[in-house]
């Protein structure tokens, strides 16, 4: 009797050890005797204890893979910070564990060697701006390796690519230059442009003054001319004229706040007799 009890007991755990329940989200690799035989699909499973053993269960939900944080230099020899995200999914168990030992490990890897040749191609200006483009030509160049792995990339993401430390400094030092340089620039076309507004304001006023004396010369020959068509002599209205504005130059000079002295010419009187004596005949 107890040697029933026995052999039903070891039935049963051999029965319960046969039925395998797979989680929804899961897939689990069989193998029979140490070779793949299948791989069980969420929900009730049966295999032949003792002989087929579960080698491996692996998810088939979307995986998250952090990349590492990495130094990369671009092809203008500057050193920039970058890491990624990727999402992938697992669509082969079976190559996802016989295809390489461990396909985790083998993305991340692959997306960091991928990721440094991508940006070692670029400039640093172009690295900086174009994320979406070195996204699109790094999972366009490993999709196809992870897919004999089982694999399927979803996305991949750059979480953040910027300069290193002294990059930065050299690029800040750079930016303070170059406003230095425009302001210079700024203040040398303000110099220039006032020189040239006060340079043609003197020639206008030169202009001005030219037009002035053309005036004035106009109005005193026509003055001599009417003077002399008055009095019929050519010499006496010139004489009378010019007499007439060295007076009044001398006039103005005594009213100046710096004049000392005025200075009459010695035969003044003279001329103001011959003026009057040719005026009486």
């Amino acid at each position: 009797m107890e040697v029933l009890i026995v052999l039903l007991f070891a039935v049963l755990i051999t029965l319960f050890a046969g039925v395998k329940i797979v989680s929804q989200g899961e897939e689990w690799v069989v193998e029979r005797l140490g070779k793949y035989h299948t791989t069980l699909s969420p929900g009730l499973n049966v295999i032949i204890p003792y002989i087929d053993s579960v080698r491996q269960k692996i998810s088939t939900r979307d995986i998250i893979l952090d990349i590492d944080q990495q130094e990369v230099i671009t092809k203008d020899n500057a050193v920039i910070l970058t890491n990624a995200v990727a999402f992938i999914r697992v669509t082969d168990p079976k190559r996802a564990l016989y295809g390489i030992e461990d396909f985790k490990l083998a993305i991340q890897n692959l997306i960091t060697t991928t990721l440094r040749s991508i940006i070692g191609e670029m400039k640093l200006d172009e690295a900086l701006s174009n994320r979406d483009v070195i996204k699109t030509r790094l999972k366009e160049q490993i999709i196809d390796d992870v897919i004999d792995w089982g694999i399927t990339v979803k996305s991949v993401e750059i979480q953040d690519i910027t300069p290193s430390g002294s990059m930065q400094e050299a690029m800040e030092q750079q930016a303070a230059a170059e406003r230095e340089r425009r302001a210079i620039e700024t203040k040398a076309e303000g110099n220039k442009n006032a020189a040239i507004l006060e340079a043609e304001g003197k020639l206008q006023a030169a202009k001005k003054e030219a037009q002035a004396q053309v005036a004035l010369s106009e109005a005193s020959a026509q003055a001599i001319k009417n003077v002399s068509e008055a009095i019929k002599d050519k010499e006496l209205p010139t004489m009378f004229l010019l007499g007439d504005r060295y007076i009044n130059t001398l006039e103005k000079m005594t009213t100046s706040p710096n004049s000392k002295f005025v200075v009459y010419p010695a035969d003044l009187q003279s001329a103001i007799k011959g003026l009057l004596g040719g005026l009486h005949k």
